[in-house]
C-alpha cells in the first residue's frame, strides 16, 4: 500500500492544500482471501472527516487491497464541505469539482461516477450525501454515517446565539441566510427534488446512525424524505452513539456493501 501526501494549489480555497492518498499498488499474490477485483481498474473512495476533525484514513487498509480501490482523504476544515460566504471557502466546489479533476489529470482515477464513491462521518456524512447529490456526474455512490443533516435545525438560530456546537456567525458563514437554508441547495432534500424533476439518475445512497446518537432524528427525517420520494436507498440503525466505535464498525460494513454489490 502506497501512502502519499500531495500538495497542489487550490483555486477554490485560494491557497496550497494537501490531501492524503492510499494506493493498493503492491498486492501480494499469496494474500488471502483472494483479491475480488484483481486486474480490474482501480476505483476511488473519498473519505470525509467530521467537525473539528482532519484528513485521516478510517477504513482498514486490507479492504482497499481486497476490492482494489484508492482512498482519497481531503481536509474540509470546519467548512461543512460546502461553499461558504468568504473568499477561499469554496469547500463544496473543491470537493465536487476541483479535487476530482486533479485526480483525473494526475492519476487517471475517479474518471466516472461508476468508479467514484464518497463516504463521510458526522459533518462529513452530510458532506458526502450533499456532494453526491450536487455532483452526480462525479460520485456514483454515497455513504453517510451519523450524518449532520442539520439544515432544518439551524434555520432558527439568531445573531448572537449559540446552539452548543457553534454560534450563529459560524453557521451563517457556511450556509448563508439561515432562515432560507432549508430551501437552498445546501439542503440535500432540495437536490433530490431537483434531480427527480430533471429525470436524472440519483447516486446510490447508504446511511447508518446509532440509536443513541444525538443526530438520530435528523437521519430518520432524511430517510423518511427519501421514502416519500420513492428513492431507493439503504438505511441502517443499530445500537451506538456519535463516536469512533460506531464509525469503525460501519466503515467496514459499508465498504463491503459498496463493493460486494457490483
Amino acid at each position: 500500500m502506497a501512502h502519499l501526501q500531495i500538495e497542489f494549489f487550490s483555486n477554490c480555497l485560494n491557497r496550497p492544500v494537501t490531501f492524503k492518498l492510499l494506493l493498493p499498488n503492491d498486492p501480494n499474490d499469496n494474500w488471502e482471501p483472494p483479491q475480488k477485483r484483481k486486474g480490474l481498474p482501480t476505483k476511488t473512495l473519498f473519505l470525509l472527516h467530521g467537525y473539528t476533525g482532519s484528513a485521516y484514513n478510517w477504513v482498514p487498509e486490507h479492504l482497499a487491497t481486497l476490492y482494489n480501490f484508492a482512498i482519497v482523504m481531503p481536509s474540509g476544515e470546519n467548512g461543512f464541505w460546502i461553499d461558504g460566504l468568504a473568499t477561499g471557502h469554496r469547500y463544496g466546489a473543491f470537493l465536487g469539482e476541483e479535487l476530482p479533476a486533479y485526480l483525473r489529470k494526475t492519476f487517471r482515477f475517479a474518471m466516472t461516477p461508476a468508479d467514484t464513491y464518497i463516504m463521510g462521518l458526522s459533518m462529513g456524512g452530510y458532506g458526502a450525501l450533499r456532494a453526491a447529490l450536487a455532483y452526480p456526474d462525479t460520485f456514483g455512490k454515497a455513504v453517510g454515517l451519523s450524518s449532520a443533516l442539520i439544515v432544518h435545525d439551524i434555520c432558527g438560530i439568531q445573531p448572537g446565539e449559540d446552539n452548543g456546537h457553534a454560534n450563529y456567525e459560524y453557521y451563517r458563514e457556511c450556509f448563508g441566510d439561515l432562515a432560507a437554508a432549508p430551501q437552498g441547495r445546501n439542503n440535500p432534500e432540495v437536490l433530490v427534488d431537483e434531480l427527480l424533476a430533471a429525470g436524472k439518475p440519483l447516486p446510490q445512497i447508504f446511511m447508518a446512525c446509532g440509536t443513541e446518537d444525538f443526530l438520530l432524528e435528523n437521519n430518520r427525517r432524511f430517510h423518511r424524505f427519501l421514502e416519500s420520494r420513492g428513492v431507493e436507498h439503504r438505511y441502517i440503525e443499530s445500537p451506538g452513539t456519535h463516536n469512533g466505535e460506531f464509525w469503525d464498525e460501519y466503515a467496514v460494513k459499508m465498504v463491503h456493501l459498496l463493493f460486494s454489490e457490483e
